[in-house]
């Protein structure tokens, strides 16, 4: 009677565990595509790697350095611009869409380039500006010939009586949009530089030409494209002035509203025709092609680049959130809200991006502060959907401040003066990669006259060199987030936040029969308490998954008095959650352990 009484508590037990416990590869859920929940690589090509000791990127250099890619643990690659191109804009104003500019190499060293990336398992990004070309493109000369073909490829405009432009619009760069070359009664224009005139999307030949600019590239095994300032395609046409915001302060790009220039509906419908191209050929190829698209709007306008419930947009336009809408001064509220804000208002069965830097926007470690570089890794690779990393990223890379008026490059600067340009300049975050603490930083060797923008001072300090010895650097950790990221947990798991009363910012990531996570960011400079039950009730222990470099908390650490814990000052740590359930399942082991010693 007391072993029947004992088996049946067994079986008792047993059940409860069955119930309780499921090993992680008998869950199955439904597997994603390539880019879901990947890591995407932003390279600056200028400044990644150079392999000819001209003081400038190529890709050569970057064929040297694919396998930092697949250490670090990217899904793919995204390179700015590599076409032909007199790079009055360093690339975004392309004379030749279909080649190289040789300052890079050659197409057949992209080529070549393309077959080693796939190789290792690397996707291939390529930046597509559809906007504008160089004022050197074959079919702006031929536009400025006359040449009845390509006249209307361009956007030209009568001036106004007096002769001043057609109206008040304003370049990006700070000069008039519009431009009259000698012998020409109309002005072409530019909302970038002068020598980036508009392409004119009202011509259908001009679609045809992109259309065949894609498939060309498509045909050469390119896994997707990054569609640049997509919102300036097309203008309103009746060409009217746009309003200033604040009228003392006279006209300038920034103090106007751009209703009549930016986020045209127009503009909408040409990424929806697009994105039939790319799904043509996804089908064909087998493969999914890839679309993203930037533009800097509100986020309705925003949203509207996946889709408008009818047609399919881009796969994921560019959540820029996190640079526009927070800042140093940003407390745990500001973050939760602009959080929940996109993935509340994404379209259903969209996903999800997450960016802090690009080569247009100052640095994450510049614009929150050095110290807080990891802890930002550690929110941007935990929360759900897809992260994008800019070149440095990984090892904490800063803006260098002090370059000059005289060696400024970016037109965007350099078209202002000594005293205003540093409001305005992109170069500081363009400089070159810090690979080690040899000469030049590694990006380039000792028999290189110069890099084309200078090397931050601080090289010698922080390279990735440096950090590869480190266990406890950035770049340990970058690597470690990617690889967690991809538990099924943080690829289809939930995810609930709490912006908590003592400026902590928290989040769990939930999965049905896996394990549950949590993360704590502490947004304070200074130390910060937390009882862990305001964030999980069910909690009865917690165990450290990763942390930043400098945390009290150590990776593998039992945390048990959870009501009680300390956070230093920026400090972010991702937790596994040991709840109630598994507790009681514990206990029902320790049962077990002592029943079969009381049989046996």
């Amino acid at each position: 009677m007391k072993k029947l009484s004992v088996l049946c508590l067994l079986a008792l037990v047993a059940l409860s565990s069955a119930k309780l416990v499921v090993r992680q590869d008998d869950h199955h859920h439904d597997e994603l595509d390539w880019w879901e929940s990947g890591v995407f690589y932003q390279i600056y090509p200028r400044s990644f790697k150079d392999s000819n000791n001209d003081g400038i990127g190529d890709i050569g250099g970057i064929m040297e350095k694919l396998d930092h890619l697949v250490d670090l643990g990217v899904t793919g690659v995204w390179f700015s611009p590599l076409f032909k191109s007199p790079m009055k804009d360093f690339g975004y104003d392309i004379s030749d869409f279909k080649d190289v500019d040789p300052l890079f190499g050659t197409l057949d060293d992209l080529k070549e380039l393309f077959v080693k990336a796939k190789e290792l398992g690397i996707k291939v990004i390529l930046d597509f500006v559809p906007n504008h070309t160089s004022d050197e493109h074959e079919w702006f000369k031929k536009a400025v010939a006359d040449d009845p073909d390509y006249v209307d490829y361009y956007v030209w405009r009568d001036g106004k009586v007096d002769g001043s432009p057609p109206n008040n619009w304003q370049s990006v760069f700070h000069t008039d949009a519009w431009t009259k070359l000698d012998g020409k009664s109309k002005y072409y224009l530019h909302q970038f530089d002068a020598g980036q005139p508009d392409l004119n999307y009202e011509n259908p030949k001009v679609k045809e030409e992109m259309d065949d600019m894609l498939n060309f590239w498509f045909e050469l095994g390119v896994d997707g494209f990054r569609i640049d300032a997509i919102n300036h395609a097309y203008e309103d046409q009746e060409f009217l002035d746009e309003p200033i915001i604040d009228a003392n302060k006279g006209l300038f790009y920034e103090n106007m509203d751009h209703i009549y220039t930016t986020n045209q509906n127009k503009s909408y419908d040409l990424i929806y025709d697009m994105r039939l191209l790319f799904d043509e050929w996804s089908e064909k190829s087998g493969e999914t092609k890839l679309m993203m698209t930037e533009a800097y709007a509100d986020l309705d306008q925003t949203m509207l680049w996946y889709g408008n419930g009818s047609r399919n947009g881009s796969h994921f336009p560019f959540n820029f959130a996190m640079i526009n809408k927070l800042s140093e001064s940003s407390n745990a509220a500001d973050f939760k809200t602009v959080i929940d804000e996109w993935l509340d208002n994404m379209p259903a069965g969209a996903n999800a991006n997450w960016v802090l830097g690009n080569h247009d926007r100052p640095r994450i470690a510049s614009r929150y502060g050095s110290d807080r570089a990891a802890s930002f890794a550690i929110l941007e690779m935990t929360l759900p959907g897809i992260a994008v990393i800019y070149y440095g990223e990984e090892i904490g890379m800063e803006d260098y401040r002090d370059i000059s008026f005289e060696d400024t490059q970016d037109p965007q600067a350099a078209n202002t003066n000594e005293e205003i340009y540093q409001l305005y300049t992109r170069d500081p975050v363009r400089t070159p990669f810090q690979w080690d603490a040899t000469a030049f930083a590694g990006f380039t060797s000792n028999l290189a006259e110069k890099t084309w923008l200078p090397v931050h001072p601080n090289y010698e300090e922080l390279n990735l060199a440096a950090q590869k010895e480190d266990p406890k650097s950035l770049y340990k950790l970058y690597q470690n987030l990617i690889q967690l990221r991809k538990k099924h947990t943080f690829v289809h798991g939930s995810f609930a936040s709490k912006a908590l009363v003592n400026n902590v910012f928290a989040y769990t990531r939930k999965l049905a029969d896996h394990t549950s996570y949590a993360v704590v960011v502490n947004m304070n400079s200074m130390e910060a308490q937390l009882n862990f039950k305001n964030l999980e009730d069910q909690a009865t222990s917690l165990k450290v998954v990763l942390s930043t470099p400098n945390s009290k908390y150590e990776v593998d650490q039992e945390v048990t008095n959870i009501e009680s814990l300390t956070f230093d000052r920026y400090d972010a740590v991702v937790f596994e959650i040991v709840s109630g359930s598994a507790a009681i399942t514990g206990s029902l082991t320790l049962l077990l352990v002592s029943v079969l010693r009381f049989l046996f």
